[in-house]
């Protein structure tokens, strides 16, 4: 069967013809962010293929055709930059491992819906999330994301995870061999640090996309981050901020919110900042400098 091309801006398209509908089977290029047309050579986009898009190491977003009906096994598996799909909420057959190891994906959007307001904000968030932060392939459900019970769903997967001991499968880990012997992994401590921040990426993600969040969950996600602050005997959530999200100030704004960053906390912030990272350490210093009631927090920490 033939293979064609479609150009692209920074690459090409590969694709075939079949019984009247086009199914995108490769690409090649560096685009950052592509588009797939709805209809190729006059006929509708209907498939990705299987390992379509394995491994890109340049796209950051892509766009999928509204008549879209099928999306083969790890169609977009190990795509290192992918952040955002926007593709159309309705019923498709969906292979095994489409989203596999693309861990900066942050939003699956409705190619239909307004992608500006919160909610439609929010429900793309939760959605991508399902793949990266749940695994739980059993919500990746497009006729009913962001439906009450679908959140129902979403925060009883949420919960049962956040419930798991932190050294839940070390034992096993170890008996099958998985992480090399000697490595850090193989440690404890390493190990239950690495569960406590998936926990802390968890409580942070709903809390900054509370839609149909219940009070008192949201109540116990707070309660979370708190305990793993900075100062505390585990530091998690201090960690995950300065160490993944070190210059988005939505991140800093959900310790403050959180009361996180206090007169005990904030000189240690400030040093494990450093020299780097400027725009950040002088947002908290403006809200510490209202907090202790001192004209300029440069009086209480010098740089």
């Amino acid at each position: 069967m033939e293979i064609k091309e479609l150009e692209t801006s920074q690459g090409a398209l590969q694709y075939r013809i079949v019984d009247g509908r086009a199914e995108i089977t490769a690409y090649r290029g560096r685009d950052t962010e592509l588009e797939i047309p709805d209809r190729i050579e006059s006929c509708p986009v209907t498939g990705v293929g299987r390992k379509a898009f394995l491994s890109n190491k340049t796209i950051r977003q892509i766009a999928l055709p509204d008549g879209l009906a099928r999306i083969d096994d790890w169609a977009f598996a190990y795509c290192a930059k992918l952040t955002r799909i926007i593709l159309p909420y309705h019923r498709m057959e969906i292979g095994r491992g489409i989203f596999k190891e693309c861990d900066r994906l942050e939003q699956i959007v409705d190619r239909q819906g307004d992608r500006t307001a919160p909610q439609t904000v929010d429900t793309a968030c939760l959605l991508a999330a399902v793949m990266n932060r749940l695994d739980a392939f059993y919500l990746f459900d497009f006729e009913n994301v962001g439906t009450e019970s679908w959140l129902t769903q979403w925060d009883a997967r949420m919960k049962y995870l956040m419930a798991l001991e932190d050294d839940e499968g070390f034992s096993q880990m170890l008996l099958c061999g998985e992480e090399d012997y000697g490595s850090r992994e193989n440690h404890l401590d390493y190990y239950t640090q690495q569960r406590r921040k998936e926990k802390v990426r968890l409580a942070m993600l709903r809390l900054m996309h509370d839609y149909g969040l219940a009070e008192d969950t949201g109540e116990a996600l707070r309660a979370y981050l708190s305990a793993h602050n900075k100062g505390q005997p585990t530091e998690e959530t201090w960690l995950v901020v300065l160490e993944e999200h070190p210059d988005e100030q939505e991140y800093y704004q959900l310790l403050i919110d959180l009361g996180c960053v206090t007169e005990e906390t904030f000189q240690g912030m400030m040093a494990d900042m450093g020299e780097n990272h400027t725009e950040m350490k002088a947002f908290l210093m403006r809200y510490y400098s209202g907090l202790s009631g001192q004209r300029d927090a440069f009086a209480a920490f010098a740089l």
